[in-house]
């Protein structure tokens, strides 16, 4: 179940960045109150997925996540640049966290 709360709050870090993104450094009201939102729901999900995963990789992978993710969305919904260095290290982080995963007990 650690994992599944761990996958579930790197998810959420990926909606709540967004979300910051368009609350325009907290001048747009409801993009700024979903950030909090989010921001906490993720927090939370990850201090459950903390009680059985060591620290290391719990926040590894959910800042891998969140990273991965907002470089995805980045592209994807709001047409920022992507070039082959900035794909090669999405992967390099994608690789860390799979390496992080297989390592774990």
């Amino acid at each position: 179940m650690a994992w599944m709360y761990l996958v579930v709050a790197g998810l959420l870090e990926v909606v709540w960045a967004y979300l910051m993104k368009r609350s325009d450094g907290f001048t747009q009201l409801w993009p700024s109150i979903g950030t909090l939102v989010f921001m906490g729901l993720s927090f939370g999900l990850l201090s459950l997925s903390m009680k059985s995963l060591p620290l290391g990789t719990a926040y590894m992978v959910w800042t891998g996540i969140g990273a991965v993710g907002a470089f995805v969305v980045g592209a994807a919904v709001l047409n920022e640049q992507v070039g082959p260095m900035r794909v090669a290290a999405a992967l390099l982080i994608v690789a860390g966290i799979v390496l992080m995963k297989l390592s774990s007990k």
